[in-house]
């Protein structure tokens, strides 16, 4: 009999225990559904009063807590004590929705607000990089390679080295997104105008990045710096495709294609990994060893080899490059023109043909007048390249600048007895006709 007692006790606890449970995330229903009404109403301080106790009461109801929790306490209440909770909160209860952004948010309004060390707010960005580097906001890409970069540019370069190249990657992974929607998309609907926008911005951002990046790794990435450490760790590397393209890359980029290891380091890569940028590379390797044929049929092999388009703009603009190493201008606008054929709002495309004018300019004038017009060339192609391209719209506004600066003024005009609102025809291979300037 007392078994019997015991038992229905122990049922009529657990009963209890349960209604009890149903009854409490009945409540946090209620309230939570309140609080939403409200705070979509702007009825914020309605939504205030049931916040609080969902974040006391019903912590791990729904992730719309921390997610519009955060816009109460930062931006109505302005407490940063509540945002702390908030941010903290929701890591505890939700760490699998969205951590990267999540921990990148965090490591922002800390930041902001002082209310963290750089050493607090640099261990934030680490974890929200190690989780995923393409959900980090644009400024915090940014902010977590200077930290890398003062951490270890006197101690350990190579990391640094590989930090850049890994977040270059990942900034060139969004801003291709970008690239790829913004191609796709006409400005037929408000909708697909409104998108424009955002990609566009977000695309400008991510290009402001990727220029400050490389002002950071600048100082660093030097020949006499690079050779010896590449040399270093060649033979632990020779095999692994990933450390041999950023070295290849980098060597590249840095005009370092004279040194002899060169060379080596871009046969190990094609070796590697028999991908369309190896044989790029390696075929500029044949072509400067005067290996004419096998450079043009590597070139083929590279670019066939590739499907998507925007790659394909990419390949050719290396080869145009390449070209204008070794003094060939004609050869190397004509394969930036292929470019653009592949990819129209390639920027960079714009602005090295821009480059290659400007290099001739003393070349392309036998005065001042003619001199300066070349600048005029240069300047259509910089604006070009900003109208089409808004992830260098940054870079290209200082070559502006500088291109509208050295265009003929009106003296300058009067003096060679040219009409303002003209057209004049550059001399020598760019053969290009412009309007001469009115003011």
């Amino acid at each position: 009999m007392k078994k019997i007692t015991f038992l229905l006790a122990a049922m009529l606890l657990l009963n209890t225990v349960k209604t009890n449970a149903q009854d409490a995330k009945m409540e946090c229903t209620k309230k939570y559904n309140l609080f939403l009404g409200d705070f979509k109403s702007k009825k914020y301080d309605d939504a205030y009063v049931n916040w609080i106790k969902l974040m006391d009461e019903c912590k791990d109801l729904s992730v719309n807590i921390y997610k519009y929790g955060s816009i109460l306490a930062e931006d109505v209440r302005k407490d940063p004590a509540l945002a702390k909770r908030v941010y903290e909160q929701r890591l505890q209860y939700f760490p699998n929705e969205n951590p990267a952004k999540v921990h990148s948010d965090y490591a922002t309004y800390l930041s902001e607000n002082k209310l963290a060390s750089e050493a607090e707010v640099f261990a934030l960005l680490e974890k929200a990089y190690a989780m995923d580097p393409t959900k980090m906001g644009v400024k915090n890409l940014y902010l977590y390679f200077q930290g890398v970069t003062d951490r270890n540019k006197d101690t350990n370069p190579q990391k640094v080295f590989d930090t850049y190249d890994d977040v270059i990657e990942n900034v060139n992974l969004k801003l291709e997104a970008y690239a790829a929607k913004l191609k796709e998309l006409s400005k037929d609907t408000i909708a697909n105008k409104k998108r424009i926008y955002a990609y566009s911005v977000n695309s400008r951002a991510l290009g402001q990045v990727e220029g400050g990046l490389d002002h950071i790794i600048e100082e660093l990435s030097t020949c006499e710096r690079l050779v010896p450490l590449y040399t270093r760790n060649f033979d632990e590397n020779k095999a692994n495709p990933t450390w041999l393209k950023r070295a290849v890359s980098r060597m590249f980029s840095k005009g370092c294609q004279a040194d002899p290891f060169y060379a080596k380091l871009v046969r190990a890569y094609a070796e590697a990994s028999p991908s369309p940028e190896a044989y790029a590379f390696l075929a500029n390797v044949l072509e400067d060893n005067g290996d004419e044929a096998g450079a043009v049929a590597m070139r083929e092999k590279s670019f066939n080899l590739e499907t998507d388009p925007l790659k394909k703009a990419k390949y050719k603009l290396k080869f145009a490059q390449a070209a204008k190493d070794r003094g060939q201008l004609s050869k190397a606008r004509s394969l930036a023109r292929e470019a653009l054929s592949f990819n129209p709002n390639f920027g960079k495309a714009y602005l090295f043909i821009a480059s290659l004018y400007t290099s001739s300019v003393n070349n392309c004038g036998s005065n001042e007048f003619e001199k300066r017009m070349v600048y005029v060339a240069a300047l259509n192609k910089a604006r070009r390249a900003a109208a089409v391209d808004p992830s260098i719209s940054s870079a290209a506004g200082k070559y502006i600048r500088n291109y509208a600066a050295n265009s003929p003024n009106q003296s300058v005009i009067f003096t060679a007895g040219a009409t303002p609102g003209g057209k004049y025809t550059i001399k020598c291979w760019i053969g290009e006709t412009v309007t001469i300037p009115k003011k």
